[in-house]
C-alpha cells in the first residue's frame, strides 16, 4: 500500500487505473461480495438466537469459545477488522488509488476521531481501540489523551484552533458537524477528479447520501437536542448541485433547487408531531407510518433505518452496472459498510436477548 501520509491532499495527480487493474479489482469485488451477508444472504441472519450462534454464522473457522459479556465487543470488532481488511484488499489492488477510495476507507478514522473527541470532553484516561488503517492512517490515536500530538501536522489540526475549543469548552456537537461537512466535501472534491465515465454512478449515490444526511441530522437535531428550524441549518452541508431531472412543484424540498441542502431545509419547520405537515415532502417515503389509535411523532431512528436500506439497495443494485470503472469499486465499499452495520446491530440486539429476526424487522431490513 505504501502511499505517503499526505495522499489526501487536494493537490494530488489523478491518474486512472488501467484495464488489468479494473478487471482484477471487479472480479475480487464480485468473489468477496457473492460470500457476504448482502442481498439474498441477509434472509440467513434471521437463524441466529444466541450471539454465539451469529459467531459460528458469520466466522465459521474463528468462532470463540467466550462468555456471550466477553463475546460482544470481541465479535464487534472482528466484523469491523475484516470489512476493512476486505476493503484495503481492494483499495490496494490499484496501483495508485482513487483518492475517492482512499476517502471512502477513512470513513473508520472520522467516526474513531469522533470517539476519541468524545472521550476527551468525558475525561476519559485511555482510548482503548481505534480501527487500524496501516500505511493509510493519518491520526495517531496512540498519542492519546494529548490531542496536539494525535493531530498536529494532519488535517485534523483545525482542531487544536482556540477558537474550537471542542475538549475544554465540551462541544461534541459543533466538533460532530465541523467533521461530518470536512468528510463529505472532500468525498465529493475526490469524486469530482474522476473521469465522469468513472463517477457517474459514485456522484448519484453520494449526492442521495449527502442530501438524506442533512434530513437525518436536522431530524436528529430537532428532536434530541431541542434545537430550532434556524438552529438546526447551522449544521446542514451545502456542498454542491445534485445533477437530476426536476421535481414537480408541488414537491417540498426539490432537487431543482440545486442544494444538498435542499430537502433539510424544506423540513426544518414541520411539526415533529404532525403528520400531515410533511405531506408532499419529497423525503416522506423515509417517514415512519402512522399507528392507529396513536399518536405520531417523527422518529429519527426509523428515518436512519429507511435511508441506510434505501442507500444499500442503490448501491447494490449498481455494482455490476459499468464493471470496469470506479464505480463499481466505490459500490463494492458502499455494500460493505452496510453489511458491517447490520451485523454490529445484529449482535448488539442478540446480546439484549433478542432474536435475528426481531433485530431484522427493527432495522428496517427486508431480506
Amino acid at each position: 500500500m505504501g502511499l505517503p501520509r499526505n495522499f489526501g491532499s487536494p493537490m494530488q495527480a489523478v491518474s486512472r487505473p488501467g484495464a488489468g487493474e479494473r478487471a482484477f479489482v471487479y472480479a475480487k469485488a464480485c468473489g468477496i461480495v457473492g460470500k457476504s451477508f448482502v442481498a439474498k444472504r441477509i434472509s440467513a441472519l434471521k437463524q441466529p438466537g444466541r450471539l454465539s450462534a451469529l459467531d459460528r454464522l458469520v466466522f465459521p473457522q474463528g468462532s470463540r469459545e467466550l462468555p456471550e459479556r466477553e463475546l460482544l465487543p470481541d465479535l464487534e470488532r472482528r466484523i469491523t477488522d475484516r470489512t476493512v481488511s476486505q476493503i484495503l484488499a481492494i483499495v490496494s489492488s490499484y496501483s495508485r488509488p482513487p483518492e475517492l477510495l482512499l476517502r471512502l476507507l477513512r470513513t473508520w478514522e472520522y467516526a474513531d476521531l469522533k470517539s476519541s473527541l468524545n472521550a476527551l470532553v468525558s475525561g476519559e484516561s485511555s482510548f482503548p481501540s481505534w480501527t487500524k488503517l496501516g500505511s493509510f492512517a493519518v491520526v495517531r490515536f496512540a498519542a492519546y489523551p494529548d490531542l496536539s500530538a494525535m493531530l498536529k501536522g494532519t488535517e485534523f489540526e483545525f482542531l487544536l484552533d482556540k477558537e474550537m475549543n471542542l475538549v475544554k469548552g465540551g462541544n461534541a456537537i459543533k466538533a460532530q458537524t465541523e467533521l461530518d461537512k470536512r468528510y463529505y466535501r472532500s468525498l465529493w472534491q475526490a469524486m469530482k477528479q474522476l473521469p465522469p465515465g468513472d463517477r457517474a454512478v459514485s456522484e448519484r449515490i453520494l449526492g442521495e447520501e449527502i442530501s438524506l444526511r442533512n434530513c437525518i441530522w436536522a431530524l436528529r437535531l430537532r428532536t434530541y437536542y431541542g434545537m430550532t428550524g434556524r438552529e438546526a441549518a447551522e449544521h446542514l452541508m451545502d456542498i454542491g448541485p445534485l445533477k437530476t431531472a426536476k421535481a414537480s412543484g408541488r414537491k417540498k424540498g426539490a432537487e431543482a433547487s440545486g442544494s444538498l441542502a435542499a430537502d433539510a431545509c424544506a423540513m426544518l419547520e414541520f411539526g415533529l408531531d404532525s403528520r400531515p405537515a410533511w405531506k408532499g415532502w419529497r423525503r416522506e417515503r423515509f417517514l415512519n407510518p402512522e399507528t392507529p389509535g396513536q399518536p405520531w411523532a417523527a422518529n429519527p431512528r426509523y428515518f436512519q433505518n429507511a435511508v441506510g436500506d434505501y442507500l444499500y439497495r442503490l448501491a447494490l443494485r449498481s455494482f455490476r452496472r459499468k464493471p470496469f470503472s470506479v464505480d463499481t469499486a466505490f459500490c463494492f465499499i458502499r455494500i460493505k459498510q452496510y453489511e458491517e452495520d447490520i451485523l454490529i446491530s445484529l449482535a448488539e440486539g442478540l446480546g439484549l436477548g433478542m432474536t435475528g429476526q426481531d433485530v431484522l424487522a427493527l432495522l428496517e431490513v427486508i431480506p
